[in-house]
């Protein structure tokens, strides 16, 4: 069974189809439980394959509609179980696709309407049936691999299962932790920003027009287009402090300059639905300057020499002084390799920065510091600590045993999984339209349970 293949897709495909999904014709084709899977649903993740792995054969549809049909009966389970996704959640991840989307399109929302045929907001409501879906099955999932552990003796049979001739050889790898500090804003920086805010304040009190000040002044690309409007958005979408402000003001009623992390904000709210709020904004955005980076990165090499002379341990200097964003913050500094899950980066694998500041460095060698941009396009600083290198070779259990353990811990995973999606499905109404009704892979999916449309 390909569970994890076709799950992973789900989301990949909400994206990449949207045009596509407005020109299928729809027929429900399977049902599992109170969840329906519709014609296009399949065609959808069909064509994905065709164009990502090239020709696959007819008989592909099958898997992909078994795929499907475990991805539902996550939902199922997780609507019997009371699994609960909110829509703060919801609007919080569409926000953060959306934006991945725009940043890969220059922040170009004509672009952006052009591809997809509608407005920014008009994807995000379209998508978000399939985001909370996407959702519930990820913590339906992650509530069945709470209790699923490793031992080392399974660590070990895991791996002498494996055929000698079958073991991996691996690459030169290394392992790395980092430090990360932002820069911070100065006082005088922040002023000014504060100063404009205001005085755009009083142009919006003395009759100016917001949503013409919004597009003239807004460091907001997302909105600034559209004059500062941010639609229909749930309680828990936005930070606390522009959202404190917002659900205390009458409607088409103007705030104060609002400061939050993204800067200062003046915000008009245009309507109120319960917990709902439509709002629009003109944000102002302090600049970093070059006295701010280059006070960030004498910190850091403070911080560097204070781990060198033991004044402070790196374990307890990312605690203390680290980023608390960074994914690293809370796996002890060590970053994690998007590619495979693990902490071990081929060194082709690592970011260019990185890959040649810890060329000529031993075991236990700390970099200075370095710059880099982030996604959202910031500037931030960050020292790496090379924590492990590795000389390429045949795996083994010595030099390699995290990563056999790591890989041991999501066969197991994959193992339980299949057989609770098996179990589930036999004590499950399901409905397979006669189309599927051949393949051989969905003979077990609900027997009893089972009839033809």
């Amino acid at each position: 069974m390909k569970y994890s293949l076709y799950i992973s897709l789900f989301c990949l495909m909400m994206m990449a189809n949207f045009a596509q999904a407005q020109q299928l014709v729809d027929k429900v084709v399977a049902q599992v439980g109170s969840e329906y899977i519709l014609l296009s649903d399949v065609e959808k993740q069909f064509s994905y394959l065709m164009e990502t792995q090239g020709a696959i054969s007819d008989e592909e549809r099958c898997d992909v509609l078994e795929g499907l049909m475990a991805q539902k009966i996550m939902i199922d389970q997780a609507k019997l179980d009371s699994i609960v996704i909110s829509d703060a959640e919801v609007s919080q991840q569409l926000d953060f696709r959306i934006e991945s989307i725009l940043r890969q399109m220059n922040g170009d929302t004509d672009f952006f309407e052009e591809y997809y045929g509608q407005t920014v907001n008009e994807v995000k409501d379209w998508m978000r049936v399939n985001m909370r879906e996407m959702l519930l099955s990820d913590r339906m999932r992650a509530s069945l691999f709470d209790a699923i552990t490793i031992t080392p003796s399974e660590t070990k049979e895991f791996f002498n299962q494996i055929d000698t001739d079958s073991l991996p050889y691996f690459n030169a790898e290394v392992e790395v932790a980092e430090i990360v500090l932002v820069p911070q804003v100065n006082d005088e920086e922040r002023q000014k920003v504060l100063d404009m805010a205001n005085q755009v304040y009083q142009e919006l009190l003395d009759g100016g027009d917001f949503p013409a000040l919004a597009k003239r002044h807004s460091d907001d690309p997302g909105s600034k287009r559209v004059g500062g409007d941010l639609g229909w958005q749930a309680r828990g979408t936005f930070v606390p402090e522009f959202e404190a402000v917002a659900y205390s003001l009458e409607k088409e009623e103007i705030s104060e300059p609002v400061e939050s992390p993204f800067g200062f904000h003046i915000i008009q709210l245009m309507g109120r639905r319960g917990n709902t709020v439509n709002t629009r904004h003109i944000l102002f955005k302090p600049n970093i300057t070059y006295d701010d980076l280059e006070l960030t990165k004498q910190n850091l090499i403070d911080i560097k020499n204070e781990i060198e002379i033991d004044s402070i341990t790196f374990q307890k200097a990312i605690k203390k002084y680290s980023s608390e964003d960074e994914e690293s913050y809370n796996n002890n500094g060590r970053l994690v390799n998007p590619a495979n899950g693990t902490t071990f980066f081929e060194t082709g694998d690592l970011p260019p920065d990185i890959y040649f500041e810890i060329e000529g460095l031993k075991e236990g060698d700390i970099t200075e510091p370095i710059e880099y941009t982030t996604a959202q396009g910031e500037t931030q600083y960050r020292i790496i600590k090379l924590l492990s290198r590795t000389r390429p070779h045949k795996a083994n259990l010595k030099e390699d045993y995290s990563k056999i353990q790591f890989f041991a811990k999501e066969n197991k995973k994959n193992e339980y999984f299949s057989k609770w999606v098996e179990d589930k499905a036999q004590n499950t109404y399901v409905q397979i339209d006669e189309r599927f009704q051949t393949c051989p892979n969905l003979e077990f999916w609900g027997k009893e349970n089972q009839r033809t449309e």
